[in-house]
């Protein structure tokens, strides 16, 4: 099974895949942000704009999710924000088209909600490191809550915990016991956090 957790920019999808890898015996976390950051490495900056415009980004998803899910043994877990109906249909359609399980779940929240959780993880400037996703966020927001992006699950009232709970439920994953108190649950995710800030 692969399960692919969308949303919007700073809507959590990071936080709770981990969730998830941590208490889902076998599975691994795949993130295409990585293909698209060695793309962007590869080319000029002056160059560099959405790497999801890349023809090649899109068709390198599909090849590295398909070869995970047909050889890895355990969930595949990717947390990828995807709104265009085009590039959905080339990564999550095409992976569903070669035979492959793929839970899809957009993780949405109110626009005031996502813009603290931005501003949480903007290493104390804020906004001012989130441009690229405020910008998008309206948009963002409006496409996925289209019926072809569903499932939906509203995140504004609950925390990391109780949304991988929830996407779990759903695709009717066991679930370890969540072993962490409020503190360690705290410095986890705060780890995961820095692991994924991108310098360049």
């Amino acid at each position: 099974m692969i399960v692919w957790l969308n949303g919007p920019f700073g809507g959590g999808k990071t936080q709770t895949a981990h969730a998830l890898h941590r208490r889902v015996a076998g599975s691994v976390v795949c993130d295409p942000e990585h293909v698209g950051f060695g793309l962007h490495r590869m080319m000029p900056p002056a160059l560099r704009g959405d790497f999801q415009d890349l023809p090649a980004w899109r068709q390198g998803v599909f090849e590295v999710l398909d070869l995970a899910a047909r050889e890895h043994p355990g969930v595949v877990i990717v947390p990828m924000t995807v709104t265009d109906s085009g590039y959905f249909a080339e990564t999550v359609g095409r992976l569903r088209e070669r035979g492959h399980e793929v839970r899809h779940f957009a993780l949405l929240a109110e626009r005031e909600t996502v813009l603290r959780r931005l501003r949480e993880r903007g290493l104390g400037r804020g906004l001012k490191r989130e441009g690229f996703a405020v910008a998008r966020l309206d948009g963002c927001l409006e496409a996925l809550r289209e019926e072809e992006f569903a499932e939906h699950v509203e995140t504004d009232l609950v925390g990391v915990t109780e949304v991988a709970e929830r996407v779990a439920a759903s695709a009717g994953l066991a679930l370890a016991p969540d072993t962490d108190g409020a503190l360690r649950g705290r410095i986890r995710r705060a780890l995961v956090g820095v692991r994924h800030i991108r310098f360049d």
